[in-house]
């Protein structure tokens, strides 16, 4: 097991590596970088991002029609001086090869430097730590929520498969992820959050003004108030997932001869099903467990964040590559693929403990 967990970690330093290139590569050529941009606002589209960048309001720098500054390779730097455009370069530290720049990140990053926003006043860690809440709330509560109703409820469909509870259990959840999450969250709001009906649930943020100040057991109460809509909202996608690959993972389980042998001896239904056949049954759905927690934890959040004005990681990766913010777009790719990596080791050894029989000593990788 501990070489198995050695190679697995050795794997991931490639892996990681591999993400972090291929996508500063993709990056090389995508229009509108963050010098462009900081151009495009010399050129009077933004005052203040305008001043933050050069220090002033135009300065020395300051853009004179007709004045110098054809020969740049970016758009929009005609008639704007050399001296400018080389100031801007270094300020987003592109005035280095890209071979230089691309390991001086990875440098930085294997030492948790990840720098600051190009575009706000903060290190790139603390913007990731105040949208953090928010994502884990929403991702782990989805999760478990999720899992820990459909594990038991496909079980249950299993052993009624074919009866009228799995028909109509299968027609909600069925319906439930055909229709769109965001969907979903714009009714709860119309009918929930003071949009045409009842104004029950809050429509921002995670807890109310005045949280500090309220007892623990009211801050409990107000955390979930504002969560319930949009956990709603999220989860009746996850729902159909999990449940139906757990009911068919039993049924294909259940119908296997050492089942048969069981029963044959003697053993109840309740012994067949949690002592034989929720083990073996249950290796699928560790399977699917770390890509639902990333997917919904990182990625899955994005539409729900913004409807119900949640300023998640969801939300901040969407802007920042926008924004071509690339401090924060590959600070949370470095985090997040890590992480996902990490999760993915953690499932497999997770499945030893279902199954103590698997080998992970005679494995590859």
């Amino acid at each position: 097991m501990g070489a198995y967990i050695i190679r697995r970690l050795l794997l991931m330093i490639p892996t990681v590596f591999g993400i972090m290139a291929i996508s500063f590569l993709i990056t090389q050529f995508a229009p509108g970088g963050p010098v462009e941009q900081a151009l495009a606002n010399l050129s009077g589209q933004n005052a203040s991002i305008t001043e933050r960048i050069t220090g002033s309001e135009g300065g020395d720098f300051a853009a004179q029609p007709g004045q110098g500054g054809n020969d740049s390779s970016y758009r929009g730097s005609q008639g704007l001086p050399p001296e400018l455009v080389a100031r801007i370069e270094k300020q987003f530290g592109f005035d280095k090869p890209p071979l230089e720049r691309f390991f001086t990140m990875i440098g930085n990053y294997l030492r948790f430097d990840f720098g600051e926003s190009y575009y706000r006043d903060i290190s790139v860690i603390d913007l990731i730590k105040e949208k953090m809440p928010v994502s884990i709330s929403l991702g782990l509560w989805m999760t478990l929520i999720a899992y820990g109703v459909s594990i038991p409820l496909g079980i249950a469909k299993a052993m009624r498969d074919g009866s009228r509870f799995d028909v109509w259990t299968s027609t909600i959840i069925i319906i439930g992820y055909a229709v769109p999450g965001f969907l979903v969250a714009i009714a709860l709001i119309v009918l929930f959050a003071g949009g045409s009906f009842w104004s029950i649930f809050p429509l921002r943020g995670l807890t109310s003004p005045g949280f500090a100040n309220f007892p623990w057991w009211q801050q409990v109460l107000d955390y979930f108030w504002h969560l319930l809509l949009p956990i709603i909202a999220m989860g009746l996608g996850a729902f159909a997932t999990a449940t139906l690959l757990t009911k068919n993972s039993f049924l294909d389980e259940i119908r296997k001869q050492y089942v048969v042998t069981a029963r044959a001896k003697g053993l109840t239904e309740r012994q067949v099903l949690y002592g034989h056949v929720f083990r073996n049954a249950m290796m699928l759905i560790i399977a699917g467990f770390p890509g639902a927690f990333i997917g919904v934890f990182f990625g899955g959040s994005l539409l729900i964040e913004t409807i119900f004005s949640l300023d998640g990681l969801g939300l901040l990766g969407f802007q920042s590559i926008a924004n071509r913010d690339y401090p924060v777009v590959f600070a949370t790719l470095y985090i997040f693929s890590l992480l996902g990596l990490i999760i993915g080791l953690i499932s497999d050894l997770a499945y030893m403990w279902v199954d103590p029989r698997l080998d992970f000593e005679s494995r590859d990788v």
